[in-house]
């Protein structure tokens, strides 16, 4: 028997629509009979379009058979985030607060996939408000589960998406990051996520509305795309990227670079900040040293990063002193225990007053300078996404030691979303039972330099998913 659609890539199910191998219909159909069998067990996918995404897919093939070209996501199945509006259906948040708050039209990234042909065929879970801490919960869906081991958390904020991907209940999924809510998932997963430069992708945060968020909002949180292979992040890549006048961001830059001179230089972190890292993850991040200098890159462990306690104290103060006037009212949509998490960081963390913030932009300039000035001479960073194996749902807010240990073990993340940068992280392989891997940060918009990187990673080292779901 041949393998079910829902295992095939985005590409490859793309490519057998638009040939006529199969129905744009039949693959929806597979994976909703892969989201029936594994989401029981997972709780990753939060409201199922399920009647939507077979009409979207019905339309998919009588345009293929009217003779209309179809787009290169041609009947590909994703989800999406519930942070990001899908028209129709409710944009939750997770909180039971916001379970009526339904979409007028798409968010621009979920608009592009479509226009590419993809179908988006449910939201998926996070922590509630994307604010109650790494492990996806939320007030209103509950616990998502690691189809790896289920005493393990899958991540988070995007890890609904992750999780939906990783067990072949979506192609892809849409999920957003600004400190690692894309990356992390990843990791602990075993998928492939890619954080674009801030500007990339085009995108519109108002979804509570009509008021544009503050800088910290403005700058950090970029969308980006999960899938099982880089070759499916590269696709999804090209079809989020580009300008729209909604987003005055978003910058025309080519989605591909002139080429570097000579084989490109990768400095190696295994402990950024020197803060300590697990010996699984270091030995991950030699594992993609050996594959990149396999593949003929010059590959150079270097002392560190930089400013990285800098960057993280700067990027603490400036989220806090915007959120803070907030989050009195805030703290009650998140539901019992779920304020844990940011008011283990607010206590320790005061607002800047005006003067001080004043500083802190300038001080956010010249942090985003030093590191383009390292990108200049070494385009690739290699480096971990977080610097232990996946830990136990909630550690971040159960106590402030387990606050502390998460924080420090994101802290790679946090700082190349706080100076813009465009990172993916591509897995390398199992230990003990967890997936493992480590992420290749770029020079701001090469993401093409990255993709091209994790590429020769997974080429050598492998893809681990889709998964069944374990104990």
């Amino acid at each position: 028997m041949p393998d079910p659609l829902w295992k095939l890539s985005a590409a490859a199910q793309a490519e057998a629509v638009r040939r006529a191998d199969v129905s744009a219909v039949e693959l929806v159909d597979s994976h909703l009979d892969r989201i029936a069998e594994v989401n029981p067990q997972v709780n990753a996918v939060t409201q199922l379009l399920a009647e939507r995404a077979r009409a979207a897919a019905a339309h998919t093939d009588r345009l293929r058979a009217e003779g209309v070209a179809l787009g290169p996501l041609a009947g590909v199945p994703f989800t999406v985030k519930e942070t990001t509006a899908v028209e129709g259906a409710a944009t939750t948040f997770g909180t039971p607060r916001f379970r009526d708050l339904v979409a007028p039209a798409d968010a621009l990234p979920v608009a592009r996939l479509r226009a590419a042909g993809a179908i988006p065929i449910g939201h998926a879970n996070v922590p509630t408000l994307i604010l109650a801490g790494m492990h996806t919960r939320s007030e209103l869906f509950g616990d998502t589960v690691n189809p790896w081991d289920r005493a393990r958390t899958p991540g988070g904020s995007s890890g609904g998406d992750a999780v939906a991907v990783a067990t072949g209940m979506a192609a892809l999924g849409l999920g957003n990051d600004s400190g690692g809510s894309v990356r992390i998932p990843a990791q602990f997963c075993g998928v492939a996520g890619l954080k674009p430069s801030t500007g990339r992708f085009p995108a519109d945060q108002r979804a509570l509305g009509p008021d544009d968020p503050g800088p910290a909002s403005q700058m950090l949180v970029t969308d980006g795309p999960l899938a099982r292979s880089v070759g499916d992040l590269r696709l999804a890549y090209g079809v989020l990227a580009g300008t729209d006048p909604r987003d005055p961001r978003a910058v025309p830059v080519p989605l591909h670079g002139e080429p570097l001179p000579g084989p490109v230089k990768v400095a190696v972190v295994a402990d950024p900040g020197g803060q300590g890292v697990h010996p699984a993850v270091r030995a991950a991040v030699a594992a993609a040293a050996g594959a990149l200098r396999d593949a003929g890159y010059d590959v150079r462990e270097v002392a560190d990063v930089p400013r990285m306690a800098e960057a993280l104290e700067a990027y603490g103060r400036i989220a806090v002193t915007e959120f803070a006037p907030s989050w009195p009212v805030v703290r009650t949509l998140l539901g019992a225990g779920g304020d844990r998490y940011i008011a283990m960081m607010m206590e320790r963390t005061p607002p800047a007053s005006a003067e001080e913030l004043v500083e802190l932009m300038g001080r956010w300039l010249n942090i985003r300078r030093s590191w383009a000035e390292f990108l200049y001479e070494y385009p690739l960073l290699l480096g971990p996404v977080f610097t232990e194996p996946p830990v136990e749902p909630g550690l971040e807010s159960r106590d402030r030691p387990g606050r502390d240990r998460v924080g420090t073990g994101m802290r790679l993340c946090t700082v190349t979303s706080f100076v813009g940068v465009p990172a993916v992280a591509v897995p390398t392989g199992v230990v003990d039972g967890l997936p493992c891997g480590v992420q290749i940060v770029g020079r701001a918009f090469r993401e093409d330099l990255c993709l091209d990187a994790a590429q020769a990673v997974e080429d050598r080292l492998g893809v681990l998913t889709p998964v069944d779901p374990r104990g």
